[in-house]
């Protein structure tokens, strides 16, 4: 079968029309309706106290994990509490969904929040501890943050299946679960200032910006944003990230999840599985249940990503822009729009996940529409992706302080303690 052949039929499948304008017009309407089916989202389902860190258990975590407070300060108590509300799903139908709430103890002390987004999970079920990224979080709530970490759409204990790198259900996720953290904040009795901060690593850095763009676009009224910092995420992913595709990859499955979750929204392909070659079509179906890990279905795949592919899906995704897949890409990319507030992107020129130069694309597209108070921040010239994320971590903390010190714009952090991090060794 021909490229042209198969690029038609996806294409047919997609709106039975040939135009890019067509293909356009229903990434429009489904943006339209998920965000106004529903007017009032973010209701407070339920909410229950998992875990209390008394500052005493912290520092002997602290102790235990190398963590110097120079750069985490152990300033309060904090619990940490399982919500369940109500967002949307991509076709604006109510939908349950979950996070986590972190929020540091002490009496008539407002504090600001922190919305953290976690990078990529296949697995629907996650615990709650002192672990990963939560404990990025818990570092941030005991120096005196208040931290959101939305599991995602179809994620934790949420309803249905996760919608992986689309923007308006990782903004709606994240949206809501400050909605209905502030009705939590009402029921304990705390209180939050002024100061609303984005942040998140990986595929978070992804949802950063998305739930950024959202919210300027959609709710400017609701929320005022202090500052973003996004953190080794694929912005650009119609452009620069693509490459992955067609080289060894050290995760190839993220391509498949890809391709599951935007024919989920826009509907490309009669049968998604018609994409890929006849083995991998009867092995990989089975494995995205949300049991399987990243590492799971890695095994089951080629080294290098587009292999999976049959040679027409490749070729039509090669040569023609107005292929469906390369169109859903393209409007889940967030690199290019202008972000009212200041932003700060971390990255590492090591990392081997998530090309560093998404960073340097997003920060030259952002300033030629006019954007200003854009930097950037290199994490480790040596660490890999993972290593990256406490490092980079460590960065935004010492960006979002100092706008509670009064900067308008956000500096970097003071020197001597940017030359300490850079020496320091930290256990995992």
């Amino acid at each position: 079968m021909s490229a042209e052949v198969i690029n038609n039929r996806f294409k047919n499948s997609l709106l039975r029309k040939s135009s890019i304008f067509s293909v356009v017009l229903l990434f429009a309407l489904s943006s339209f309706y998920s965000t106004t089916a529903h007017a009032e989202r973010g209701k407070l389902i339920s909410y229950r106290l998992i875990t209390s860190y008394s500052t005493e258990a912290l520092d002997s975590i602290w102790k235990a994990k190398n963590i110097k407070k120079f750069a985490a300060p152990i300033n309060y108590p904090l619990d940490v509490f399982e919500v369940i509300y109500e967002t949307a799903w991509h076709d604006g139908s109510a939908i349950e969904a979950s996070g986590i709430f972190f929020l540091p103890k002490k009496a008539d002390k407002a504090f600001p929040m922190i919305c953290y987004h976690h990078g990529t999970q296949m697995v629907k079920d996650r615990a709650i501890g002192f672990g990963g990224e939560q404990a990025i979080c818990t570092v941030f709530s005991t120096s005196g943050y208040m931290v959101a970490f939305p599991d995602y759409i179809g994620l934790g204990a949420g309803k249905k299946t996760h919608l992986y790198h689309h923007v308006e259900t990782e903004a709606s996720a994240s949206i809501d679960l400050l909605r209905a953290v502030k009705v939590l904040l009402e029921k304990e009795n705390a209180k939050q200032n002024e100061f609303l901060f984005l942040t998140g690593y990986s595929q978070g850095g992804h949802a950063t910006l998305a739930t950024l763009k959202v919210m300027q676009e959609k709710h400017a009224g609701e929320f005022k944003v202090t500052a973003a910092a996004p953190m080794s995420g694929a912005y650009d992913l119609a452009g620069i990230q693509t490459q992955y595709m067609f080289q060894p990859y050290k995760h190839p499955a993220y391509l498949p999840y890809l391709l599951y979750s935007y024919d989920e929204v826009y509907n490309c392909f009669d049968d998604p599985n018609s994409c890929f070659k006849t083995a991998y079509a009867e092995v990989l179906p089975p494995l995205f249940d949300g049991k399987h890990s990243m590492n799971d279905i890695d095994k089951f795949m080629p080294s290098i990503p587009k292999d999976v592919l049959k040679d027409e899906f490749v070729e039509a995704f090669k040569n023609n822009n107005d292929f469906p897949f390369k169109v859903a890409l393209s409007q889940n990319s967030v690199h290019d729009f202008k972000p009212e507030v200041p932003v700060m992107m971390c990255y590492c020129t090591a990392d081997e996940q998530v090309n560093y130069k998404n960073a340097f694309i997003a920060k030259d597209a952002m300033e030629a529409k006019g954007a200003k108070h854009i930097k950037l921040q290199n994490a480790g010239k040596k660490f890999g992706h993972g290593q990256c994320a406490i490092y980079a971590s460590a960065y935004t903390k010492m960006y979002f302080d100092s706008f509670l010190k009064g900067s308008k714009h956000g500096r970097k952090g003071p020197l001597v303690k940017r030359m300490a991090l850079a020496t320091l060794k930290v256990k995992r």
